[in-house]
């Protein structure tokens, strides 16, 4: 039986440091992160995350900026908001609530945020520097994935992961930071040969394929450690009910450890989110980012590429 990773306490451990930092910045910077969110469209669990993303914010001490635009909102007015945004300084994080309606050119929305604000880590700069080794702003779901890793393996160096999905906001971040820590890494997806071999040979197991409990327990390797990032909502007895991408059931026979849905990946996700909107604070006014903040999310700054 497999040790359950805790996404919900290592967050709620997470949350209370970035509080304290806050409030050291709040009182001796003289400055106050602020997160501003923009939410196209009345989709229900869109909704729902914006607004816990909004509360979570504010009960660590930051400004919590939210605008929510009509689903037929024309891309022209979306940009102006964004460059607004940009320019604010009272705004340190922006972030735009995907997926976005058909009207709106997503690549081109992402481009509009500056780098530097950039809580989500899309913007292509940021992506380049997180594919190159360097320490851009990381997407917040792959460095919740890493922190939950090393919090529970410690060193990573020279284990075979793999991170299953290919996606720009999942797998292709989460193959880049797995790098960063000297893994092996092999990125699987739907067009990979022989998937399920591929799979049992992982050390460390990332699921981002978006298919409901896709992966059985006989595809995980014993003792492999396994983050399930899915989230696929089906009906079971009579109500609606949250599942990975893996097979939980079947996976805790074999997998040492493994994170569950819900309560693994999610919490860390928004917590990860003010993560960044602390970082980009400190880096917009100059200020060090505080030494145990980061060595809990980058276990060190070593970007050693051999």
């Amino acid at each position: 039986m497999s040790t359950l990773i805790d996404g919900k306490a290592q967050a709620t451990r997470l949350r209370e440091e970035i509080g304290r930092q806050v409030s050291r910045l709040r009182q001796h910077e003289l400055v106050t992160p602020g997160l501003a969110v923009i939410l196209v469209g009345e989709d229900p669990a869109s909704q729902v995350y914006v607004r816990n993303k909004a509360t979570q914010a504010r009960e660590a001490g930051m400004s919590s900026f939210e605008y929510r635009l009509a689903d037929s909102v024309p891309q022209t007015k979306l940009l102006d908001l964004i460059e607004r945004l940009n320019r604010d300084p009272e705004v340190h994080g922006i972030l735009v609530q995907l997926p976005l309606p058909p009207q709106v050119d997503e690549s081109r929305v992402i481009q509009a945020i500056h780098p530097d604000k950039d809580i989500d880590g899309f913007h292509p700069i940021n992506v380049g520097n997180i594919a190159t080794g360097g320490h851009g702003m990381a997407p917040c779901t792959p460095l919740g994935c890493l922190m939950l890793l090393k919090h529970q393996l410690g060193d990573l160096s020279g284990k075979h992961a793999v991170v299953l999905g290919r996606s720009n906001i999942v797998g292709k971040p989460m193959a880049s930071l797995l790098l960063q820590k000297h893994c092996t890494v092999t990125v699987a997806h739907s067009r990979t040969r022989q998937l399920e071999e591929v799979c049992c040979q992982a050390d460390i197991l990332v699921a981002a394929a978006g298919r409901t409990r896709l992966v059985k327990g006989d595809w995980i390797k014993p003792g492999a450690t396994v983050i399930d990032v899915g989230i696929n909502r089906i009906e079971a007895d009579g109500r609606m009910r949250l599942v990975g991408d893996v097979d939980f059931d079947s996976a805790r026979e074999v997998a040492g450890a493994l994170t569950p849905v819900p309560g693994g990946v999610g919490p860390m996700t928004i917590a990860c989110l003010l993560l960044n909107t602390l970082e980009a604070t400190c880096r917009q006014h100059r200020i060090p980012f505080p030494d145990n903040i980061m060595s809990l999310a980058w276990g060190g700054t070593s970007s050693e590429t051999t």
